[in-house]
């Protein structure tokens, strides 16, 4: 049984993890509202961007930039994990790092090459355990202090130049999606070649209208799909950072709870065993007065 004085120490060290965890959770929830914000004000243009390459695709016809129409072969597939670079979000990492192992395992199964792009440091860490083999690049801290356009557009034009070298066929990004603090969901999208299945929304421009556009179609496609990419990645990275931060506010929150109900039960024991040794020394004190 543990002495008085190992209980106050237990609940002195209880106590500051605690105050830790409450200061965590107040920078998380201060970082959620901003992320959340952005995450959100790039949905729309993010969206609207794919309809109209959806639209221009329609419109060109069959032909044109291989980020349209792929390499005609489906043999490659690299999965790009976006993670995070900081652990203590709760499952934030693990649920995401067990979508990419469903993906590759599903794809494996059908024959295929997998690669894998991880970004994130402890997507990194996950991916090396099981899937040393297959990572081909990484990338990390590039979230600090938050995401950034330009970081996207550089990883953009390594998945172009790698796609342009024929390292690959097919390329999808695997991202939290934020819905809302308590929940996350792990996304899939495909990124190359640009795919040509609508979510349900309506076209801002359809093939049936009567459009003319300058330059052509096909120019267009050959501008705007590259900078697609770095939108997608954009968006994604923006996504997961709010999800991250939501997720790291939750677990800090259910930590700090864990921590107050510990320091109950500790200081409920130390009372009892404070309680039971000075009644042992008043029996001692009465035993050794009776024997007088």
């Amino acid at each position: 049984m543990p002495s008085l004085k190992d209980l106050r120490n237990r609940i002195t060290s209880v106590k500051s993890t605690q105050r830790i965890t409450a200061a965590m959770k107040m920078v998380a929830a201060a970082k959620l509202r901003r992320a959340q914000e952005h995450a959100l004000a790039a949905r729309p243009y993010a969206e609207r961007m794919e309809d109209m390459l959806r639209s221009l695709s329609d419109n060109s016809g069959a032909g044109g930039s291989p980020l349209l129409v792929g390499t005609g072969s489906d043999k490659t597939h690299l999965l790009v994990l976006i993670s995070a670079d900081r652990g203590l979000c709760g499952g934030f990492n693990i649920s995401l790092m067990r979508g990419l192992r469903e993906a590759i395992k599903r794809l494996q199964a059908e024959g295929k090459t997998v690669q894998l792009f991880i970004i994130g440091r402890k997507g990194v860490g996950l991916a090396r355990r099981e899937f040393a083999d297959l990572i081909v690049e990484v990338a990390e801290d590039i979230s600090k202090p938050s995401p950034s356009f330009e970081a996207a557009s550089n990883i953009a034009d390594s998945l172009i130049q790698r796609f342009s070298n024929n390292e690959f066929d097919s390329c999808t990004v695997f991202y939290n999606k934020f819905v809302s603090a308590l929940t996350q969901i792990v996304t899939p999208q495909q990124l190359i070649p640009f795919s040509l299945a609508e979510d349900g929304a309506e076209s801002i421009v359809t093939a049936s209208s009567a459009h003319e556009f300058e330059p052509s179609e096909e120019q267009i496609l050959d501008e705007l799909l590259p900078r697609n990419i770095s939108m997608q990645i954009f968006r994604a990275m923006l996504e997961s950072f709010a999800s991250e931060q939501g997720a790291r506010m939750t677990a800090m929150d259910n930590a700090t709870r864990n921590a107050g109900d510990m320091i109950n039960k500790l200081t409920l024991n130390y009372n009892r065993s404070r309680q039971a040794q000075i009644t042992k020394e008043l029996i001692e004190i009465i035993s050794g007065a009776e024997a007088l």
